[in-house]
C-alpha cells in the first residue's frame, strides 16, 4: 500500500518539476512580460499540484486506513463549525496568494506608456495590414504558403501556413507599443513568444506593447474565428539589432520611392493580353481567391461568382471602380491602397477573359489612373489614427483639438454653402442616381444594399411603415434619427440635396414604387 501511495504522489508531483522541460508546456518567450506569464503560470500550477497532492493524499490514506474491511467505522455527525471555517477559509487564503502575482503581471501587461515606437495594426478578411508611425511606412502581410501544400499536391513545408510574404520588422531592447483595430470584422493579433494577444475589434483601438530581448524570428497567427480563410492569416515578426532596424527603415523608403518611380512609369506602358494574364492570374490567387475561389465560382449567397456575372459583362470603367474602392456594405475591399494601377490593371483583364469570360478585354494602367480619379471621394474603410491622436502628450492633445476645431469650421461652411446651392428641383431620375450613391455610402451597412436590414437588428426598408407613411416622418427619422436606436442623425454628414435624394430613392426602391420625389426644399427647416 505504501509503494501504491509512493507511486501516485510522484505521478502528481513530477509534472511540477520537470513542466518546464515538456514540450506541451507554456514556453518562456522571448520578452520580460512573457518570462512573468510564464512564472505566474508555473506558480498557479505549482499550487495546483499542491491541492492535488493534498486533496488525494487526504483520500488515498482514509481509504487504505479507514476501509470496512479493517473494520473502520462511519463517524456519525451532522455538521462541524470548524471544518466549515476551515474549508472557507483556506480557499480564500490561497486565492489572495494567487491574485496577487496575477495583478501585478496583468498591471505591467497593460502599460504601453513611454514607447519608443508606434505601430497601427489592422486586420482585415484575410491580411493583415502594419503602419509605422512616424516612420511613413506601411505596407500588407499576406501569407505565402503556397497553394499546392494546401490543397495537398504538394508536402507541406516547415512553417506550413505560418509564412507571409512581408514580415514586420521591430527592433530590439526598445518599448513597442501596438494599436490594434479592424477594418470589417473580429481579428486577434496572437504572438506566442511576446505573450500578447490583442483582439483587433472594428471601430475600436485596443492596445499592447512588448520589448524584445532576442533577435529572431518569431510566429503567430489570427487567433478569433473571422470567417472561412481564419486559419490562413498568420503573423510572422523579425526582430533586429537597433542598428540593422534602422537600415531596414532606409531601405523601405527606397523601396517606396522606387516603387512609385515604377508605377509612374507603368502609366505609360502597354502589356499584351498574355502579359497582363499572367500578371492577373497571380495577383487573383493571392488577393482574390480566398473569397471568390481559384475557378471565379465564389461561394453562392456569400461571394458573389465572377463567372458572367453582370460587373464582368458590364463597362470596363464600373469593374476597375469596385475593385479600386470596393463596395460599402459588402465584404468586397478596395484595393487601391494595396496594388498598383498596373496590377489592378492585369487583375481586372484576367478576370474578364477568365473561365470563359472571354471578353477580349485589355486594361492598362493608365486606364486605371484616368477611372480611379474619385478614389478619395470613398470613405475609408479603417480608423484614421496619426501620430498626434494618440500620443498622451498635452501639447500635441492640445494640437489635435485645434485642428478639429478648424476643420470642423470648414465643414460647416462648406455645408452651409451646399445647402444654400442645392435648393434646385431635380428629375426623378437624378434624385434616384444621386439616392443610391448616397445609401450605398451612408446606409446599405445598415440596412443592407437591398433593402433588407438585418432581422432583429436594423429593420427592412421593403415595404416597411416607414417607407408607406407620411414623406414628412420618412424625412425626420433620416435627418434627425431616432433616440434609443442606432438610427443616426445624418442632418449633419448630408445636404439637404443629398438627405432629398436618399429618401426619394428608399420610397421608390426594391419595388417600393411610391413616385414620391422629394426636393431639398422640402428639407428646409426640419432639422432639431
Amino acid at each position: 500500500m505504501k509503494q501504491l501511495l509512493y507511486c501516485v504522489l510522484a505521478l502528481i508531483i513530477s509534472p511540477a518539476l520537470f513542466a518546464s522541460d515538456m514540450p506541451l508546456n507554456m514556453t518562456e518567450g522571448v520578452t520580460e512580460i512573457s518570462g512573468q506569464v510564464y512564472n505566474l503560470h508555473m506558480i498557479i500550477l505549482y499550487i495546483c499540484c499542491a491541492i492535488g497532492i493534498v486533496v488525494f493524499g487526504v483520500m488515498i490514506y482514509a481509504m487504505i486506513n479507514h476501509r470496512k474491511s479493517k473494520g473502520a467505522i462511519a463517524a456519525n455527525f451532522h455538521e462541524s463549525t470548524k471544518v466549515e471555517i476551515l474549508w472557507t477559509v483556506v480557499p480564500f487564503i490561497i486565492l489572495i496568494i494567487m491574485a496577487i502575482p496575477a495583478t501585478k503581471t496583468l498591471i505591467a501587461m497593460e502599460d504601453p506608456s513611454d514607447a519608443d515606437l508606434t505601430i497601427k495594426i489592422t486586420g482585415s478578411q484575410w491580411k493583415w495590414h502594419y503602419s509605422y508611425f512616424d516612420k511613413d511606412i506601411e505596407f500588407y502581410s499576406l501569407m505565402s504558403t503556397p497553394r499546392e501544400q494546401i490543397e495537398g499536391t504538394e508536402a507541406k513545408g516547415e512553417h506550413y501556413l505560418l509564412e507571409v510574404d512581408k514580415h514586420l520588422v521591430l527592433p530590439i531592447n526598445r518599448k513597442i507599443r501596438f494599436l490594434m483595430t479592424s477594418e470589417d470584422v473580429i481579428h486577434s493579433w496572437w504572438v506566442p513568444a511576446f505573450a500578447v494577444k490583442k483582439d483587433a475589434n472594428p471601430g475600436f483601438i485596443n492596445e499592447a506593447w512588448t520589448r524584445i530581448d532576442e533577435p529572431g524570428i518569431y510566429r503567430g497567427q489570427c487567433a478569433e474565428l473571422c470567417g472561412k480563410d481564419h486559419g490562413f492569416m498568420p503573423i510572422v515578426v523579425e526582430a533586429v539589432s537597433e542598428a540593422d532596424f534602422e537600415q531596414w527603415l532606409l531601405d523601405q523608403k527606397q523601396l517606396a520611392a522606387n516603387a512609385k518611380a515604377a508605377a509612374e512609369a507603368a502609366l505609360t506602358q502597354t502589356l499584351s493580353l498574355d502579359e497582363l494574364m499572367a500578371q492577373g492570374e497571380q495577383i487573383y490567387m493571392a488577393q482574390c481567391a480566398a473569397c471568390h475561389q481559384p475557378n471565379g465560382a465564389g461561394l453562392p449567397g456569400v461571394f458573389p461568382s465572377l463567372i458572367g456575372s453582370p460587373l464582368i459583362k458590364g463597362p470596363v470603367a464600373a469593374h476597375i471602380d469596385i475593385v479600386a474602392n470596393g463596395k460599402p456594405g459588402t465584404a468586397m475591399q478596395a484595393f487601391a491602397k494595396q496594388l498598383t494601377a498596373q496590377q489592378i490593371a492585369a487583375v481586372v483583364t484576367y478576370e474578364r477573359n477568365a473561365w470563359g469570360n472571354n471578353s477580349g478585354d485589355t486594361v492598362q494602367a493608365a486606364d486605371v489612373s484616368n477611372g480611379n480619379s474619385d478614389a478619395t471621394s470613398v470613405l475609408p474603410t479603417e480608423i484614421d489614427l496619426t501620430p498626434a491622436a494618440v500620443q498622451p502628450e498635452a501639447e500635441q492633445i492640445q494640437a489635435v483639438v485645434t485642428e478639429a476645431v478648424v476643420e470642423a469650421a470648414e465643414t460647416v461652411e462648406t455645408a452651409e454653402a451646399a445647402n444654400t446651392e442645392s435648393l434646385d428641383d431635380l428629375a426623378m431620375d437624378e434624385l434616384m442616381a444621386l439616392g443610391k450613391q448616397v445609401y450605398l455610402r451612408s446606409c446599405a451597412s445598415c440596412h443592407q444594399a437591398s433593402g433588407t436590414g438585418i432581422p432583429g437588428a436594423f429593420p427592412s426598408l421593403v415595404g416597411s411603415p416607414i417607407i408607406t407613411g407620411p414623406v414628412s416622418e420618412h424625412l425626420d427619422i433620416v435627418i434627425n434619427g431616432k433616440a434609443g436606436t442606432a438610427m443616426l442623425s445624418f442632418n449633419a454628414q448630408l445636404t439637404r440635396q443629398q438627405l432629398a435624394a436618399v429618401v426619394t430613392y428608399e420610397r421608390n426602391a426594391w419595388g417600393n414604387s411610391s413616385g414620391d420625389a422629394v426636393q431639398a426644399s422640402d428639407v428646409v427647416g426640419l432639422a432639431k
